[in-house]
């Protein structure tokens, strides 16, 4: 799930401390994400975690979405476990699958500059979350995820409606 690449050329706010994917560490306690989040994401964030033991933020330069559903929100999951926040600078831009892990922050917080999209998935064989029933079981995992982070049951319901009420080539 993505929403188009048109921040490319971000990069670091200065020389990282090291990466990890794409994390980049801007000071021992804070770092910076630019990229999407891939199958192998998940695993540079846990070697980020044992290298970074302070780390208490996380800055969403750019964020255009997921190759892999599953591994963002494995991803989303060690973030809030880890009770890490999350935060969109001025001129930040989080889209598509990078909103569930901006929604991991313990905290989370956002300039009024930054900017957020979000459309339906689509899953391997082109169907998108309008392509099935209401009640369908494919929903649960979103409904489940967005109550995990905190939102009540209304509120977790509406917003998976919101995302998915743009086509997923919108």
């Amino acid at each position: 799930r993505y929403v188009a690449d048109q921040f490319a050329d971000v990069a670091p706010s200065a020389k990282p401390l090291a990466s990890f994917g794409p994390f980049h560490m801007a000071a021992p306690d804070r770092a910076e994400l630019i990229g999407s989040i891939e199958s192998d994401t998940p695993a540079q964030f846990r070697a980020l975690l044992r290298a970074f033991l302070g780390v208490t933020q996380i800055d969403m330069l750019d964020c255009p979405g997921t190759g892999d559903d599953e591994a963002n929100l494995a991803l989303a999951r060690m973030v809030r476990r880890a009770g890490i926040a999350t935060y969109v600078p001025d001129g930040g831009s989080v889209r598509s699958g990078g909103v569930e892990l901006f929604l991991a922050g313990a905290k989370r917080r956002a300039a009024p500059t930054a900017e957020f999209a979000v459309h339906s998935w689509l899953d391997e064989d082109g169907m998108e979350a309008d392509d099935f029933a209401p009640n369908d079981p494919v929903h649960t995992d979103y409904i489940n995820f967005y109550r995990e982070m905190g939102m009540g049951d209304a509120e977790a319901r509406a917003f998976y409606a919101m995302t998915n009420s743009a086509p997923h080539d919108d």
